[in-house]
């Protein structure tokens, strides 16, 4: 009997259709798989690129697009749309499979070959390819085939990439934008690959491809499964707001606000209705954050949020470094984008040269968190700043020997054309003043707390200033990177339009207790300077106290993980209900390995994957911003992997940055923590992290 799949990308359009269009999708797929030969139901297209693709009839205008295997009875629904939509979406559509993950991919053939030609056409001259730097033996690694390596290799700007976000195969998309950002190649495959070779690859079976992703193709059994399947997008993507939530969302302000709160307390709910109210009202809206990952899942939820496309045209969700870019490129020029290894050779040479008593590490911060945060542009502006956050002490000589190292870095980067993510973000906000009329009416900021005062200079110029153009959602308590501010200092004047949350929707009150008593004693300032505390902030919901554990191995640890895991599945706990924490991706994927050793279905989540049903989540501590649980294992919280010494400056080089450093890995244990709704269990081996000590007391 055939079987037809659901994709997971199928879901999110299912939502866009009426409730009638719905239940004939549900009475189509029931009939197909009734049905002892699915070629009953499937048509040929014709003048299509591949003729895996089939047609399945949903009524008179509607039509869905199947994936046929050449062999096999089990057969894939991709896309539902009206008849002339549907065969324009699969005119220029090919199917292949990854060779590193053995996976399904789809991309538009067309334009990747119609921007190959172009490029041939109309190379750049003076401009470096990106991926220079990357061997083709990396690349093949990694999964780029044959014709995405030689759209690769011409590639000169990053924004070309991104513009197809969406036409090229997502994995490899995913992979050349890592690399783009300054990624190596190992950590690309860590992050993005998925860090497991798929065995004995075969480029032309597709029923063994399509078998490897339950994580994006669910088969399921009767239309009463089906029913619930359907079900499961309106129940995650449904936001209901709590009165105090609703009346900030839809609030009318004078001038910038701001919504600060716990975790769990729905900043990010309000700012996505905020959005969506602001665009029903006929303005033009950002809805921004830190990370591309971030701005990705700020998409789906609002499109699965919002159903009106016309209501849907008028927000943009964009990182602040893709709309700096944007500008940059649109008017100013094509630039190189520095990879974070070459900004440290560059700071190097600068060190040899000038024979420097300074790191590459201190010359690189003292430019960010001082002369770019403050605008800084002359000796004596060097000379006479505050340099506060900072903890060395500097006098006047070493004060001119620094300025004169920045002012040689600043000449390299001119000379060859060389930019940083921040004076992308320097150059957009020149290019915003410059404009007769700003691109956006109104501008929301999720995760507001990791900015660099550069990039909230672009936000504040990138709208005017009136009624309702900056809405600014933030937790300094929640901060996962080394960038302060006030926003005082970049013109953004919240006068008093602040509403603080208090209830957490999400913890149990004795694992939000516990969490918070992990940042006692240490002191935050909120974005407009003033003093931030949790105090106040307080769960309704009560349940059992954190467990914590220390075992004298690795091993040892690992082991008890495996049995409380257990412990959790036999209480009625679902896998996908299990998240499994680490400081490092190693010990996440020992802890992976752990536990699909024991018989056990465990995925660790990376950058393309948000993680597969029936299998326990590993996750890193920085990956669980946005994720909850019913059950969080925190694991490897020791004195040797928390606070990690590779992301803490030493004490000696300077004092302020150092203490700085450990805050935020406090910050991380805390993130970590928060993300459990009913139990949270803390493990270490060997002696525990210090970070426990308040915490346990």
């Amino acid at each position: 009997m055939p079987r037809l799949g659901i994709h997971q990308d199928f879901l999110q359009d299912l939502i866009r259709l009426e409730r009638p269009v719905q239940q004939k999708v549900v009475d189509t797929i029931t009939k197909f798989e009734q049905t002892a030969h699915a070629g009953a139901h499937l048509e040929k297209l014709n003048d299509i690129r591949d003729e895996r693709f089939k047609s399945i009839r949903i009524d008179r205008k509607y039509r869905g697009i199947v994936l046929a295997p050449d062999t096999g009875d089990t057969f894939t629904l991709l896309r539902v749309d009206t008849h002339d939509e549907a065969y324009a979406w699969v005119r220029h559509r090919r199917v292949s499979v990854n060779m590193a993950t053995g996976h399904v991919e789809i991309r538009d053939d067309a334009i990747i070959n119609d921007t190959i030609e172009g490029l041939t056409r109309d190379p750049a001259e003076s401009t470096r390819a990106i991926f220079e730097h990357i061997s083709d033996a990396d690349l093949i690694r990694l999964g780029i085939d044959d014709q995405m390596r030689g759209f690769a290799r011409m590639l000169t700007d990053v924004a070309l990439l991104e513009a197809l976000d969406g036409k090229l195969p997502q994995t490899q998309y995913d992979v050349l934008f890592g690399l783009a950002a300054g990624m190596s190649p190992e950590d690309v495959w860590n992050d993005v690959v998925g860090a497991v070779a798929a065995d004995d690859i075969d480029p032309e079976d597709l029923l063994a491809a399509t078998r490897r992703m339950p994580h994006k193709v669910a088969l399921v059994e009767g239309p009463d499964e089906l029913i619930d399947l359907f079900s499961k997008p309106f129940a995650r993507w449904r936001v209901y707001l709590h009165p105090l939530q609703r009346e900030v969302a839809f609030r009318s302000y004078s001038g910038p606000a701001q919504v600060t709160g716990g975790p769990g307390t729905g900043k990010t709910v309000v700012a996505l209705h905020r959005a969506r109210h602001l665009a029903r009202q006929g303005g033009r809206v950002l809805l921004t954050t830190f990370t591309a990952t971030l701005a990705r899942s700020l998409t789906e939820s609002l499109r699965l949020l919002e159903t009106d496309d016309e209501v849907l045209s008028r927000v943009e969700v964009l990182t602040v470094d893709q709309i700096a870019r944007r500008l940059v490129n649109e008017h100013v020029g094509t630039f190189a984008l520095l990879r974070e290894e070459e900004e440290k050779e560059i700071w190097r040479r600068i060190i040899r040269r000038r024979d420097l008593d300074f790191t590459e590490r201190f010359l690189h911060e003292e430019w960010r968190q001082v002369v770019l945060a403050q605008e800084i542009t002359t000796s004596d502006g060097y000379l006479y700043a505050r340099r506060t956050g900072r903890g060395r002490r500097l006098g006047s000589l070493q004060r001119a020997q620094i300025w004169r190292a920045i002012a040689e870095f600043g000449r390299e980067l001119a000379e060859h054309n060389y930019r940083t993510f921040e004076t992308v973000c320097v150059e957009a906000t020149r290019v915003l003043h410059g404009l007769d009329r700003r691109p956006y009416d109104h501008v929301i900021v999720d995760e507001a707390q990791d900015l660099h005062p550069v990039r909230w200079r672009v936000l504040r110029a990138v709208v005017g200033e009136g009624p309702d153009d900056l809405f600014i959602a933030s937790d300094t308590h929640q901060r996962i990177y080394d960038n302060r501010v006030s926003l005082n200092s970049i013109g953004i004047q919240l006068g008093g339009r602040s509403t603080r949350l208090k209830i957490n929707y999400r913890t149990t009150e004795e694992i939000l207790a516990w969490s918070c008593a992990m940042l006692a004693g240490e002191k935050f300032d909120d974005l407009d300077g003033q003093r931030s505390t949790l105090t106040g902030c307080h769960s309704e919901i009560h349940g059992a106290k954190p467990e914590l554990y220390g075992a004298p191995t690795k091993n040892a640890e690992l082991t008890h993980l495996v049995e409380l895991v257990r412990s959790w599945l036999a209480a009625g706990v679902e896998p996908e209900e299990i998240g499994v924490a680490s400081r490092s991706e190693a010990l996440g994927q020992s802890a992976g390995e752990a536990l699909t050793r024991a018989g056990l279905k465990a995925c660790f989540l990376s950058r393309e994957r948000d993680g597969v049903d029936g299998h326990i989540r590993v996750i890193t501590m920085h990956r669980m911003k946005g994720l909850e649980f019913r059950c969080v294992a925190a694991i490897g919280v020791g004195a040797n992997h928390l606070p990690s010494a590779a992301a803490v400056t030493p004490l000696e080089e300077d004092a302020t940055t150092h203490w700085n450093d450990l805050q935020r890995e406090r910050c991380l244990l805390f993130v970590a923590g928060t993300r459990a709704r009913e139990r949270l269990h803390v493990s270490w081996h060997g002696e525990p992290s210090p970070f426990l000590n308040l915490a346990s007391a």
